[in-house]
Order: C-alpha cells, then structure tokens, then sequence
C-alpha cells in the first residue's frame, strides 16, 4: 500500500512544495533553490519518456487499427508512415548521421529529407487543415450571431465594427473604433477568463499537492 499510494502523494506533495518555496527565496538559497532546479532537470527527463511512451501508445493503437482493417486504417497507415519517416529522419540530421548536415538543407542548396518532408508534406498539409476550418468557423459565426436576444445582437454589432475595421476598405473609418473594442471590452474579458483559468489551475494544483485529487495514481477509487 506505501509503494502503491503513499509514495506517489509523498512525491508529488515535495515536488509541488519546492518550486513554490523556492519562488519566494533569492538565488544565494541554495538549500531550497538545488532541489528546485534537480526537479527542473527531472522534469525534462520526465517529459521525454512521456513523449516516448505518446509514441508507443500511437503505434500500438494505430498498428491494431491497421491490423483489422478497422474504418480508417488507411489514415492510420499514413500517419506512421509520417510519423517513422520525420521521426527517424529527424532524428538522424539532429546526430550528423548519415552525411546529413543537421535537419536543414546540403550545402548546395537542397533540401534534406527532413527538411523535404516538413516543406512538401507538413507545410502543405497543415495549409489545408486551416483552409478546412474556415468553414466551420464561418459555420459556427452564422449560427452565434443568429439574433435572438440582446447578447446575441451586441456579439453581432461587435463583430461587424471588428471584421470592418480589419479590411483595407473599413479600415480608415472603423479602424480606431476596432483597436478600441478589441483592448478595452475584448481585453478585460480576456483578462477576466485568464484570472479564472489560473484560479482553477490553482485550485486543482493545491489538490494535487494535498493528495486530494488522486485520479492521477490510476486507482479505481481514492483510498
């Protein structure tokens, strides 16, 4: 029960506490600023065996798809094949392997193939994903200012003031206008949201930190 339990809330309660500790000390406190930065450097090596284990989980479950020709498998297909073909390649011009001059062109001029890869195939197809969004985007806008209530006609007269002074015909007439609305009421919704979203940040990392919050451990249920 310790290893499975108390050991995990016993780490992440120290791992929480130290960053937060060491904010409040300057760099000359070594008793609390080494730990902070040990934990810093763990974070990194952490990170890349998550990434590691994301790529395992990717082609273990894209491999199944493939396997019984389940809808989509040939999606599937072609996400491993770019995923192999930038990963190995990638990773062979990061070491100098292979005569590759790094992850960018020969000396020459020509491309490597991670660098045809991300200019022939990522580049191009990242261009039609948001050229498809557009159009549920433009889908989206026409159902929300739809008119049925105040709200639904200010978010209307808002985005039609934006949308002018954001064209080259609008843009002398509307344009202080636009600057106005998008830093004074745009900018205080905002700021309002984030201030939210950092409270509930907060909230959830104090629960972590307490070891209330223990869906993290994968058990059924908390104990």
């Amino acid at each position: 029960m310790f290893l499975r339990l108390r050991l995990p809330l016993l780490l992440t309660l120290l791992a929480g506490l130290i960053p937060i500790i060491a904010f409040f000390f300057k760099d000359d406190a070594t008793f609390i600023k080494k730990p902070n930065s040990w934990l810093e450097q763990d974070m990194v090596i952490v990170s890349g065996f998550a990434l590691l284990l994301g790529v395992v989980n990717v082609v273990q479950s894209n491999v199944r798809k493939i396997e019984r020709r389940e809808k989509g498998w040939l999606f599937a297909a072609v996400l491993l094949f770019g995923m192999f073909f930038m990963g190995i390649f990638g990773a062979a011009g990061a070491m100098r392997l292979g005569g590759l001059p790094g992850i960018g062109n020969y000396p020459n001029g020509t491309p490597t193939p991670f660098a045809w890869g991300s200019v022939y195939m990522f580049t191009p197809l990242q261009s039609t994903m948001f050229a498809l969004l557009a159009f549920y985007i433009a889908s989206a806008a026409f159902r929300a200012f739809r008119v049925r209530n105040l709200e639904a006609t200010i978010l209307l007269v808002a985005a039609v003031f934006v949308m002018l002074g954001r064209i080259p015909v609008g843009e002398g007439a509307f344009g202080s206008v636009t600057e106005w609305m998008m830093q004074v009421p745009n900018g205080a919704a905002q700021r309002g949201i984030i201030i939210g979203a950092a409270l509930g940040a907060a909230s959830l990392s104090l629960r972590v930190i307490l070891g209330i919050e223990r869906s993290y451990l994968g058990l059924e249920k908390s104990e």
